[in-house]
């Protein structure tokens, strides 16, 4: 089975997100596997992913801000850790995004209140691994000391696994 692979290593800054989302959305759209709404989620599972590697690349910049800045006065090479990658199988898309900040617990994160209770319209932040969740078809999030890895596929339609069998 033929796999065509795309990475993309950027400096983990705000300004590449947008990069990023649309070499993702151009690659899936490669070989349609997914239709446009589809194509859609990916691009939010890139950009959530892609967000929480450069604000985990921002927290590691500030904790080891006793090194100081680079030789131009600038903190952007130590930002060069984001990588995304875009995997089009037979049967699905599959991205990757990974960062080499501190890392995290994610079965530690606080429980985000119900869609259907009111205290959920003050929650700003937090939303990102639950609508990675919810949009992959297969999802993965590893993390530690050296970084965050996160995984998730999109099954083509006809390809699609029971719903009981995630």
């Amino acid at each position: 089975m033929k796999v065509d692979v795309v990475r993309l290593e950027v400096p983990a800054l705000p300004e590449y997100l947008a990069l990023a989302r649309m070499v993702v959305a151009g690659t899936a759209r490669i070989d349609p596997l997914l239709d446009d709404e589809r194509v859609d989620d990916l691009r939010l599972i890139v950009s959530e992913a892609c967000t929480n590697a450069i604000e985990a690349m921002r927290d590691r910049a500030s904790s080891n801000d006793a090194d100081g800045p680079d030789a131009d006065g600038t903190d952007r090479d130590r930002a060069v850790a984001m990588r995304v990658e875009c995997r089009l199988g037979a049967s699905r898309v599959e991205v990757v995004v990974e960062d080499r900040g501190n890392g995290f617990d994610p079965e530690a994160l606080d429980a985000l209140p119900s869609v259907t209770d009111p205290s959920r319209l003050t929650v700003e932040r937090g939303l990102g691994l639950p609508l990675i969740r919810t949009l992959s078809d297969e999802y993965d999030i590893t993390s530690g000391s050296t970084g965050t890895r996160v995984w998730a596929a999109l099954y083509a339609a006809a390809a699609a696994p029971p719903p009981d069998a995630l």
